[in-house]
């Protein structure tokens, strides 16, 4: 076990990641447990709201659904439907409210045809394609660097270069996901706190509970780029360790 951990040092990249993003899932616990206690001035539910929201942007044609779980709330471009979860959909305190905005928020992004967005719809097969096949290449490429050190066979380790890095490349793609995430969820959540205020289903002295929620839930995206870049980093020194330990 020693011995594993002596020489895959790398291991330690991921440490900050891991608790930066326990740091953020804290965060998001804690901001949703306060303020859902909060009931909004208005006495609307978050169904109600996300109801009002859709409508008042055109999108009537779009449905509202229940979806179990807590905090699994979602927006569906391609069956049209904003899902809310168990602890929002029939909620009326400040932090469903708040969810469900933002839930709403994309669901405008899609009709408005805002650009993140579409590119991060685009990227989603490719993304997924990507991630599973990623390691798959890694871990064969560096199988066959390896096996090179024995067999001292040059072609052998050339060709398991190549597939390590087109591994780390596919890879990439899920980070690059993860970059055009972060301003789709910023500009959701704008959006919301926008229409929350402008709209007055929020009093002002509510507002502010929601944007906590709301920032807190953007920070575990921003935790998981971390992740991916750690992770995408750790890979990269993994394959060129390997291939400084062909030229030594």
């Amino acid at each position: 076990m020693f011995g594993l951990f002596y020489y895959d040092w790398t291991i330690l990249i991921l440490i900050p990641p891991m608790i930066f993003a326990l740091i953020a899932q804290a965060r998001v616990n804690s901001a949703y447990s306060k303020y859902s206690k909060v009931k909004s001035a208005r006495g609307l539910t978050a169904h109600e709201v996300a109801r009002q929201i859709l409508d008042a942007n055109g999108l009537t044609y779009i449905k509202i659904e229940h979806v179990s779980g807590k905090l699994t709330d979602h927006y569906d471009p391609k069956a049209e439907v904003v899902r809310l979860s168990d602890s929002v959909d029939g909620n009326d305190s400040v932090a469903a409210i708040g969810i469900a905005a933002h839930e709403c928020g994309h669901a405008v992004q899609h009709a408005q045809g805002y650009a993140p967005v579409k590119i991060r719809s685009a990227m989603v097969p490719i993304t997924n394609f990507g991630s599973s096949l990623s390691m798959i290449l890694i871990l064969l490429g560096l199988v066959l660097v390896f096996a090179q050190r024995a067999a001292t066979a040059g072609g052998m380790y050339n060709f398991g270069m190549t597939i390590a890095v087109i591994g780390i490349m596919l890879f990439a793609l899920s980070t690059v996901f993860q970059l055009i995430t972060l301003p789709v969820e910023f500009n959701a959540s704008s959006r919301a706190i926008k229409t929350l205020n402008s709209f007055h289903i929020l009093e002002d002295s509510e507002i502010p509970m929601a944007r906590s929620v709301l920032s807190a839930a953007a920070l575990t995206y921003v935790a998981a780029l971390v992740s991916s870049l750690a992770t995408l980093l750790r890979l990269v020194l993994i394959v060129l360790g390997a291939g400084r330990g062909r030229r030594n």
